[in-house]
């Protein structure tokens, strides 16, 4: 049964592969482990869509891991902003110039796992794809269809265990890299979380969910957890048609990034006037950040032209709250 499906599986990536631009046509010389191991940084919890211009842009100014590992933090920061989780910027970085002191990257899970930032599945990823070594590659994706081929009916947090023995035991000795590719794009493009597109399924005959007449049904759901709010100020100081900006300390969330300057987030209710309040969530709380209006700069950091804050490298948050207070100030003087 698994090297059936294996072979049907790589028959149909072949056949209707994605075309990304960190990927080699299947079958065809391997992608560059930097493209690869770059690709499935900027892919962590971050779509395709999203990731496939901004990798582009990345490889053009740093085309090489020795290009990366020269380049300044701050630069590198600036160019993740909206990309989200900026740790990962910050281990990029790091990652590069251990890379760099190496003289390349080890093709080994064990090597790769070594390097800042890089963790089972990016390593993993990087062996089968990069280096054509057998890796049991798990994603979201491939955590799906192969608890669906088997018909598992807990939430897979529960059954990470399991799903690892299955994936081990259906992926080939060969061609590991292209089954990778093809388990995620079977479950990015057909073996999806809602309308699951079955009957285009090239492992349907096999799988246990579709066998039930009900394979959106698996595996089942997580048990969604409230995330804790929290509040928080944000203030504006600006000069000459400039706004007051700082960067964010190393350690904490959005560390690095350029930002509004402002208080701790926390649970107190905010006090005094906003120009405008934005709500974001995070991945562990959500927040109410309210801006308010400062006379004096607060801490160490530049004046940034209004009409240039575009290029301030600001994280989605921070850039919402500008929008957010420009944009009512247009209504006010439109009013």
């Amino acid at each position: 049964m698994s090297a059936n499906i294996a072979s049907r599986l790589l028959e149909h990536y072949r056949a209707h592969a994605r075309d990304l631009p960190w990927r080699a046509v299947p079958g065809a010389v391997r992608m560059s482990p930097y493209r690869v191991w770059l690709s499935e940084v900027m892919l962590q919890q971050t779509t395709v869509a999203t990731v496939a211009p901004r990798f582009a842009r990345f490889v053009e100014r740093w085309p090489s891991v020795a290009a990366l590992a020269a380049a300044d933090e701050t630069e590198v920061l600036h160019e993740w902003a909206g990309l989200g989780y900026y740790a990962r910027a910050r281990n990029l970085v790091a990652c590069a110039r251990a890379v760099a002191a190496r003289g390349g990257f080890p093709e080994t899970e064990e090597g790769l796992r070594a390097l800042p930032g890089v963790g089972t599945y990016t390593a993993a990823a990087i062996a089968a794809i990069a280096f054509g070594r057998r890796a049991v590659v798990i994603d979201t994706n491939v955590e799906r269809v192969v608890a669906r081929l088997h018909g598992l009916d807990r939430p897979i947090v529960e059954a990470r265990g399991e799903i690892r023995v299955m994936a081990d035991a259906l992926t080939p000795a060969l061609d590991a890299g292209d089954y990778a590719q093809g388990m995620m794009d079977l479950g990015a493009t057909i073996c999806r979380p809602k309308a699951p597109r079955c009957g285009e399924c090239p492992l349907r005959a096999d799988c246990a969910a579709f066998a039930s007449g009900t394979p959106e049904a698996f595996p089942a759901p997580k048990v969604r957890k409230s995330r804790p709010h929290r509040t928080g100020t944000a203030w504006w100081t600006e000069r000459n048609g400039a706004l007051w900006l700082v960067r964010r300390p190393a350690k904490v969330l959005l560390g690095g990034m350029a930002a509004l300057p402002g208080d701790e987030w926390g649970d107190a209710p905010v006090t005094g006037h906003a120009l405008a309040s934005v709500a974001h969530g995070f991945t562990h709380f959500t927040l109410d950040l309210a801006i308010i209006a400062r006379a004096e700069p607060v801490g160490q950091g530049w004046w940034q032209p209004l009409d240039t804050i575009a290029e301030a490298g600001l994280p989605t948050l921070y850039r919402y709250a500008i929008e957010a207070v420009l944009a009512r100030r247009s209504d006010l003087y439109a009013a």
